[in-house]
């Protein structure tokens, strides 16, 4: 269970913060949440190696590469060329002895299918993970995630009247979507978009809470609860100007680190789409990605 740190007030509204980055793994973050559950399978099986893929920048990838590592297994990262800047993540993916093989985006699907086939017929036994830890077990991390907020809400004697956290590949949100739905609570869950644009970006998440719930899903209902915010969008990773003031103030008042790819996004997109509410709980997940604020770090010189 991760800490909610209560912020105070912050644009007329009470502000909370659940610090997914204190998850005692890697520099923790959602994507070591996810990866627990991953690794538990994989622990169970006969795995012996890892395949997956992720921009220079993934928080994914850092913590497969560091739990393969642990184990004393093979990382194999398949990595667009387009995105693979030098980041701190990326040393890190070095460090742990992760395989890395840089291609065009366009050449990403084949070059995984490839590997696996080649691992395979060399008598290894690879398990794929889908990058960012996309599928129901990475949902199922989050559905476990949102009923820790429920249990916490009843320790704190409060109600998060809204929710929000940075929206990517989309198994987070469709995990709180699901606890949601699953608990029938009346409140707003609100993933602010870090890249992708409507409609693509919200059907994502609508296609994650349906594979989860199955038979379980109203349609009515999983498209009311799916809030997929992209108005705040500049590119995955591109720098923007509020983004670096939001991290900046929120280093300075609260000393709570963000980063200029995931978080720092979406806490900006928050402030943003609360200008209008006022008198309202508020709880934001910092979704992790602390290695990415030293590389944002380095801009604010």
């Amino acid at each position: 269970m991760t800490i909610i740190q209560n912020l105070g007030e912050y644009k007329g509204n009470h502000l909370y913060i659940k610090r997914e980055d204190l998850i005692p793994f890697s520099f923790g973050g959602n994507k070591a949440r996810k990866a627990q559950l991953f690794f538990q399978e994989i622990d169970e099986s006969d795995y012996d190696c890892v395949v997956t893929y992720g921009s220079g920048s993934s928080n994914h990838c850092r913590v497969v590469a560091n739990e393969c590592c642990k184990r004393g297994m093979q990382c194999y990262i398949i990595s667009p060329e387009e995105a693979n800047e030098s980041t701190f993540n990326s040393q890190m993916m070095k460090m742990f002895g992760a395989e890395i093989n840089i291609v065009p985006v366009n050449e990403v699907h084949d070059t995984i299918e490839k590997k696996i086939t080649g691992l395979k017929l060399a008598g290894r036994n690879p398990c794929f993970i889908e990058g960012g830890g996309h599928g129901n077990i990475g949902t199922e991390a989050y559905v476990r995630c949102y009923q820790e907020i429920k249990d916490q809400e009843a320790e704190l004697n409060v109600h998060f009247d809204y929710i929000f956290f940075a929206s990517g590949t989309g198994t987070t949100h469709a995990g709180l979507v699901c606890g949601q739905l699953l608990s029938g609570d009346e409140r707003s869950i609100v993933g602010i978009s870090i890249a992708r644009k409507n409609p693509r970006g919200r059907n994502v998440v609508l296609d994650s809470v349906r594979s989860y719930l199955g038979d379980r899903a109203d349609e009515a209902a999983v498209q009311a609860a799916t809030l997929f915010i992209d108005d705040y969008t500049s590119g995955y990773g591109k720098d923007d100007k509020l983004v670096a003031e939001t991290i900046e103030l929120v280093l300075k008042n609260y000393g709570i680190p963000l980063d200029m790819t995931y978080t720092g996004k979406a806490f900006m997109g928050m402030t943003e789409y609360i200008r209008d509410i006022k008198g309202k709980n508020i709880l934001f997940i910092h979704t992790g990605g602390v290695p990415l604020f030293f590389d944002a770090l380095r801009k604010f010189d």
